[in-house]
């Protein structure tokens, strides 16, 4: 269990430490509260620049609204610090 946990947090906290990336996942965070979700999935599959394991792990990830809701709300708290 400790070691999941510990996953976790190393995942949102790469998460949180690229800029990029920080801005993609809460703009993807974003997309699915609003339902506004399904354009991006449909752009993200025409993207002729991304190979298709990219493309599969960002459509996975931006369905997964609880993992989302955690990063925004591990920014959230972690910059609150800084």
């Amino acid at each position: 269990m400790v070691g999941l946990w510990l996953e976790d947090i190393e995942s949102l906290e790469t998460i949180a430490q690229d800029d990029d990336t920080r801005r993609l996942f809460l703009r993807m965070a974003d997309m699915s509260q609003s339902g506004k979700l399904q354009p991006f999935l449909d752009e993200l599959q025409d993207d002729r620049d991304l190979d298709q394991q990219t493309k599969s792990t960002l459509a996975e990830i931006a369905c997964d609204a609880s993992f989302l809701h955690a990063v925004e709300e591990y920014v959230r708290r972690t910059r609150a610090f800084h």
